[in-house]
This record gives structure tokens, sequence and C-alpha cells, in this order.
């Protein structure tokens, strides 16, 4: 099994101690960053993890962050991920065994380094059941095929971004 592995500076400190249980496993990875502790934008970390997992060069991949929700939205962006963001050990075993979740998330302000390795190991011993939920996640994928076929890019239009802008751009227009 290779295992890529990525964070933002907020989930550093988790990630490190991540990347110590697979050295002690035996457990083939890479990290791809972040390398310090300076503010640094999470969807860069999830994109590189999310690809390096959907290219097939690496197995599962694992994401840090402040509360794992950044990086597991971000990760799921990209076509075939299967990103389950995991605060306990029974979410990560069915996140494999019942969602075969390709990416694990995890929040490092929301749990601490030891129960983060026990939802690691969880996590990397669950495979996934098939059967019914094979037919499940099969669903997923035809969805995710619904909305990326034949779009070179996302719904990010000009009609698109001016009805999602946020808060502070839409108070901004009025006032010129």
């Amino acid at each position: 099994m290779r295992v890529a592995v990525g964070g933002d500076h907020g989930g550093g400190r988790v990630k490190e101690e991540i990347i110590v249980l697979l050295q002690q496993k035996g457990i083939a990875y890479q990290d791809f960053g972040a390398f310090s502790p300076e503010a640094v934008d999470y969807p860069d970390f999830a994109l590189k993890v999310a690809e390096a997992v959907r290219s097939g060069e690496y197995d599962r991949g694992i994401l840090c962050c402040g509360t794992g929700i950044g990086v597991a939205i971000a990760a799921n962006k990209v076509p075939g991920i299967r990103a389950a963001l995991c605060h306990d050990t029974f979410s990560a075993r069915a996140a494999r065994e019942h969602n075969n979740a390709n990416i694990l998330t995890l929040g490092e302000r929301v749990i601490g380094p030891g129960l983060a390795k026990e939802i690691v190991e969880t996590w990397l011993k669950a495979e996934f059941q098939g059967g019914r939920h094979a037919r499940r996640v099969e669903k997923i994928t035809r969805i995710e095929e619904k909305y990326c076929a034949g779009r070179s890019k996302g719904p990010e239009t000009e009609e698109w971004v001016g009805r999602h802008k946020g808060p502070e751009a839409q108070s901004q227009e009025g006032t010129t």
C-alpha cells in the first residue's frame, strides 16, 4: 500500500504524527506538504493528494487541516475521490467498509494525536465490503459523472459567480 499524505498549517502536528505511524508500520508514503507552520491554503494540498490518489500512483490518501472539513470539501471536487472526514474509529471503519473512501481527512483542532493515530490505523486496516455497498458507491460515481460530463470547467461562469458572491463582495457592490 502507498499512501499520499498532506495538509495545511492547521494540521501539521497531526500529519507529522501520522507519518511516524506510517514509518513504524512500514507503509510507503509521500508527504505532499505543507512543510512549515506558516499559513497556507488547504485546497492546494488537498488537490495534490487527491490527484495522486486519483492517478493510481497512491492507493489512499490522508489529509489534515484544522477541522478536516476544508480538505475534505476540496479533495471531493476531484472526480473519483471519496474523502471522508472521520473523528472516531467507527466512522473510519465504515468509511472504508461501506463507502470505499480513498482519502481520510482529520481535524487537528478537533482530535488529538493519539486518537488521530487510532483512526488512521482503523482506516488503513479496513477493506471495502462490496455487495450492497458497491451499488451505492456506483450511484455516487454516476452522480459525479452526471455533473462532470462534457465540462471543461466548473460552474463558475459570470452568471454563477454573480449569484454566489460572499456577503462582503455583495455589500461592496452597492457602495461604489
